[in-house]
């Protein structure tokens, strides 16, 4: 298993820019496909992307194609989330999560084995 701690979150003006990052600690990263997700007040925690474990395939919800890039560095243990052209409506606490099984694509909360503690994206209209 590995634990996950999330950075890079803060308050942003709408149409800026947020880059995410999501350090692992344990030497099997390289084996765990990884998710991004975020949970917004009084709403579900929801699936915005993923990778496969090389990094070779990238998955996102509708919500954010186009806008938000997944990314990950095995040397570094570290994926990351870069987002651009943020809205008011992507203010939320945003995780990382390691899937053992997965391709980067499970959308599930309950498919995913390890998870940061989350970090705060604010973006103000």
């Amino acid at each position: 298993q590995v634990s996950l701690a999330e950075s890079g979150g803060g308050l942003v003006q709408a149409g800026g820019s947020l880059r995410l990052s999501c350090a692992a600690s344990g030497r099997t990263f390289s084996h765990y496909a990884m998710g991004w997700f975020r949970q917004a007040p009084g709403k579900e925690r929801e699936f915005i992307g993923g990778i496969s474990w090389s990094g070779g395939t990238t998955y996102y919800a509708d919500s954010v194609k186009g806008r938000f890039t997944i990314s990950r560095d095995n040397a570094r243990n570290t994926v990351y989330l870069q987002m651009n052209s943020l809205k008011p409506e992507d203010t939320a606490v945003y995780y990382c999560a390691a899937d053992l099984f997965g391709g980067g694509s499970d959308r599930l909360v309950s498919e995913y084995d390890s998870w940061g503690q989350g970090t705060q994206v604010t973006v103000s209209s």
